[in-house]
């Protein structure tokens, strides 16, 4: 199943918002440096998921607000 994120780095909050079955956007504390806000939001989905963040792999975006994760 994949999954599109838009994820908003450097928030004043984490926050996940389900915009369809498949897209959420993403807001996080984290820094857009060294990959800080992807990992953080690929937690914040595992964690709305209820899956291990291990099962969530970055597809596309790594360096891009749009991204797409594959959960396996």
């Amino acid at each position: 199943m994949f999954i599109k994120l838009k994820v908003h780095p450097d928030s004043r909050r984490d926050k996940v918002f389900r915009k369809a079955p498949d897209a959420y956007e993403i807001w996080t504390k984290a820094p857009a440096e060294r990959g800080l806000a992807n990992a953080s939001a690929i937690r914040q989905l595992s964690v709305e998921l209820g899956i291990n963040a291990r099962k969530i792999l970055l597809i596309k975006g790594a360096a891009s607000p749009a991204k797409i994760v594959k959960v396996i």
